[in-house]
């Protein structure tokens, strides 16, 4: 029942329209207009899928260096399947997201292993890999294999809404049904890969979130909201939840010989298996932030410490919450030993760590700090 209320709201909506013209004009503009980015040089399966997962919640001038070192250390299939994972999160530092980079070589793995290095070319199998969701095996499908898949992202759903003048919630999960049953309506089967390209790069170009540049758009006599003038409505997205607050201190440790004590984040959750400062939550609200962090680093390493803070403190923005980190620095005793979870690096093997961003500002704060005067 469900799935036909679907069918018949994205048939309304497509009632009238030329769908070959427009086609032809969609797909002319982006083979005039798409830009020079270096996971279109080929359709190579692996690439298109590496962008793909890269370009999730991330902008595309800060992928394409990422992209390009990425696949220099891991041009294959099979290059990424046997890698270490530290040189991964290494090559993957700076994006966030991390999980993403984790499930792509789970599932890298099971390529390699399954299906003897090709990325596989049906709904279903693709599919069944891990972190390769409707989007993205949709992407690879049309893009790598020229199969007429629906490849439904934000910017689609943007075009799509005011195309077709689609008002339903783009955040909720069920409207998606609605854009993929359209998109397999609209897609072109002679070239579905350009197709579903055209329509992420109009939503990235011109059918952008604020102010769309409909008079330059190349199938604007196509689109509802335009003719009604009501592209600025659309599309229709809820509020997200506002974000949780977290007051965190942070220590920058130092020994004798000056290597840094980092300590490795738990291998599930938040920034799992990333390195990082030791830190702990605390609460403004409680006498002695700096206690507090003292304390939970004493029971934690087995030793007395001391610290003292740095006068700024660091806020970093997540999805979901906010953390806002009070800075502290202190030296290690001479006794103090490394474990499997924690160690001593020098300023120069700090590098081959993957750190979050929040730590990588930490470490920057703590070297400013001892450059002044």
């Amino acid at each position: 029942m469900e799935e036909q209320k679907v069918k018949n709201k994205q048939l309304e909506n497509l009632k009238g329209m030329d769908i070959k013209a427009f086609q032809d004009d969609l797909i002319g503009w982006f083979s005039k207009e798409q830009r020079d980015l270096p996971w279109r040089k080929d359709s190579d399966p692996y690439r298109v899928w590496v962008s793909e997962i890269m370009l999730q919640q991330t902008r595309v001038d800060t992928v394409i260096p990422y992209f390009t070192r990425f696949m220099e250390q891991f041009p294959s299939i099979r290059a990424l399947a046997e890698a270490d994972e530290e040189k991964v999160l290494k090559a993957w530092e700076g994006l966030g997201y991390y999980s993403r980079v984790r499930n792509l070589q789970a599932a890298v793995r099971e390529v390699n292993e399954k299906y003897d290095g090709n990325v596989p070319d049906t709904p279903k199998e693709i599919s069944s890999l891990k972190g390769v969701g409707p989007y993205t095996a949709g992407a690879i499908l049309s893009i790598a294999y020229g199969k007429p898949e629906p490849a439904v992202d934000g910017n689609v759903m943007r075009v799509l809404s005011r195309i077709l003048l689609i008002s339903e919630d783009i955040a909720k999960p069920a409207a998606r049904k609605i854009f993929e049953a359209s998109v397999r309506e609209l897609i072109d089967h002679s070239n579905p890969s350009y197709f579903n390209q055209a329509l992420m790069e109009l939503g990235a170009l011109i059918c952008t979130p604020t102010s769309p540049s409909c008079l330059l758009c190349p199938v604007n006599e196509y689109c509802q909201a335009y003719h009604d003038g009501v592209q600025q409505e659309l599309p229709v997205k809820s509020k997200k939840k506002k974000q949780r607050a977290v007051d965190l201190g942070a220590a920058v440790l130092v020994d004798q010989e000056g290597r840094f004590l980092i300590c490795k984040r738990p291998g599930e959750g938040l920034l799992a298996n990333l390195w990082e400062f030791p830190n702990t939550e605390v609460s403004p609200a409680f006498p002695g932030e700096r206690r507090q962090l003292e304390d939970y680093i004493s029971g934690l390493y087995e030793m007395e410490i001391q610290v003292a803070v740095l006068p700024e403190r660091i806020q970093h923005i997540f999805t979901h919450l906010i953390w806002n980190i009070l800075v502290f620095t202190g030296g290690l005793p001479e006794d103090f030993e490394k474990s499997d979870h924690y160690r001593l690096v020098s300023p120069e093997e700090l590098k081959d760590y993957a750190m979050p961003v929040s730590h990588q500002k930490i470490l920057k704060l703590y070297l400013d700090s001892i450059k002044t005067p």
